[in-house]
């Protein structure tokens, strides 16, 4: 069986789906089943994004067209409606893609996928939940500075989107309300605000981010609705134990190897929970690494791949129906910004 991912890769730093797809893609390449030709593939792995689904649903309508066998998994995160508070048309495209074209459809946190059904996803024949991992050759403890009590306690956040919603306004209030003789922290990447106290980096290469993860002793991580943070997960594969919003994917991520939080005062308190018993959250850490988290995928796959009987056929109604979707989210989005460029 020999697998493609479909998907546009940036070199660079860029966002948590196109760093976690090239360290899955590594793995495939490992196990000797990756495909770079996309017509040989036996299997097609699709990450539903919204520029993903607008640039390759004509070439996935032809490749269906052309080779109506070819499996497709999704793998979908969101519901993006939650993520941005607006405009549910884009998870309409995505639940019609998922029904139409795919076999298999692969959720990236149990809040994703029950909060997907929620919202309208109808069920598919084959489903699994698996989290994220990065890639093992950068984001691991091997060079992990050590917990000490002698210096300031380092504390990190990183986000390559500069949405409020990654949880800028909390970071805003640690940089007012922090006791910053006692703790340092940076951010890392893209903010729409200013800080006094808080030390903003621009964005990185991941073996950059790495060092500078394992020179930090807790990531802090605010973003709302964030059903499988990437940001979080690279952080924790560091070493780091982690305070989160309870929000999203976090809690199941986190898990016993940090605390999570719902009011940004309780921030403070857990910060020195966590200081004050350093090594066992470190030691509670559990997450699974790329290698776990690929032959996941692989079975999964596998399994399609072996019970299918017939493959779904992708109609010419259905693909209307889509770029309808598409269309009418995209006018609202137009809509959206219009209305805050010269409205307000």
């Amino acid at each position: 069986m020999k697998v493609h991912i479909l998907y546009p890769f940036v070199d660079g730093p860029w966002g948590g789906a196109n760093q976690f797809l090239k360290a899955i893609r590594e793995y495939f390449i490992e196990q000797g089943c990756y495909e770079e030709e996309l017509e040989n593939a036996d299997v097609i792995l699709f990450n539903s994004s919204p520029n993903s689904l607008v640039a390759l649903l004509p070439q996935i309508y032809r490749l269906k067209q052309k080779f109506p066998n070819k499996l497709f998994v999704n793998r979908i995160d969101g519901p993006v409606f939650y993520i941005r508070d607006r405009n549910r048309y884009i998870d309409k495209a995505f639940y019609l893609f998922n029904e139409s074209v795919c076999e298999g459809t692969i959720f990236q946190s149990n809040w994703s996928r029950e909060k997907n059904y929620h919202l309208g996803m109808k069920k598919n024949r084959f489903e699994v939940t698996v989290l994220n991992a990065p890639n093992p050759n950068i984001f691991n403890i091997n060079h992990k500075k050590p917990f000490a009590f002698n210096r300031k306690i380092k504390l990190i956040a990183t986000s390559w989107s500069n949405n409020l919603k990654k949880g800028f306004d909390v970071y805003k209030w640690m940089d007012e309300h922090l006791d910053f003789s006692k703790y340092e922290m940076v951010f890392i990447g893209n903010s729409p605000y200013d800080f006094q106290n808080i030390e903003i980096k621009e964005p990185m290469k991941s073996s950059d981010l790495a060092m500078a993860l394992q020179d930090s002793d807790i990531i802090i991580t605010a973003s709302q609705s964030d059903p499988c943070s990437n940001a979080l997960i690279e952080a924790i594969h560091c070493g780091l134990p982690a305070i989160g919003l309870d929000d999203g994917g976090h809690t199941e991520i986190i898990g016993r190897g940090g605390e999570v939080f719902r009011e940004v005062q309780e921030i403070p308190q857990l910060l020195e929970k966590i200081s004050m018993d350093y090594e066992a959250y470190q030691k509670n850490i559990e997450l699974p690494n790329i290698h776990t988290v690929g032959k996941l995928y692989l079975d999964f796959c596998h399994k399609i791949s072996m019970e299918i009987q017939k493959s779904k056929y992708f109609t010419f109604i259905s693909y209307l129906k889509i770029k309808a979707y598409i269309f009418i989210w995209r006018v609202n989005e137009k809509m959206y910004a219009f209305k805050n460029r010269f409205l307000k």
